[in-house]
């Protein structure tokens, strides 16, 4: 009985945390918070900032390629949780 509660206690902190992850969009967020994409660290998340800062917002998810360092399988990785607004 103790399996089954520890076992269901873990499925319902996953699925709380699934559902409390807020999509991130490109063109508000902070280096930090760009860190919280899958593949991107401090460099490419400066990278990131840098660009926009340069070049104006993002018209859409697949313009991050055209930063430094982001390709393709970063975008591609990330989909589902970058917004642009």
């Amino acid at each position: 009985m103790r399996v089954f509660r520890a076992l269901s206690l873990a499925v319902m902190m996953l699925v709380s945390g699934l559902a409390l992850a807020a999509p991130v969009n490109i063109n508000t967020a902070d280096a930090s918070a760009l860190q919280g994409l899958d593949g991107v660290g401090p460099a490419k998340a400066a990278a990131i900032v840098d660009y926009r800062d340069a070049n104006g917002p993002f018209s859409s998810v697949e313009d991050l390629t055209a930063v430094d360092g982001i390709g393709e399988k970063t975008v591609e990785a990330n989909r589902e949780s970058i917004v642009v607004q």
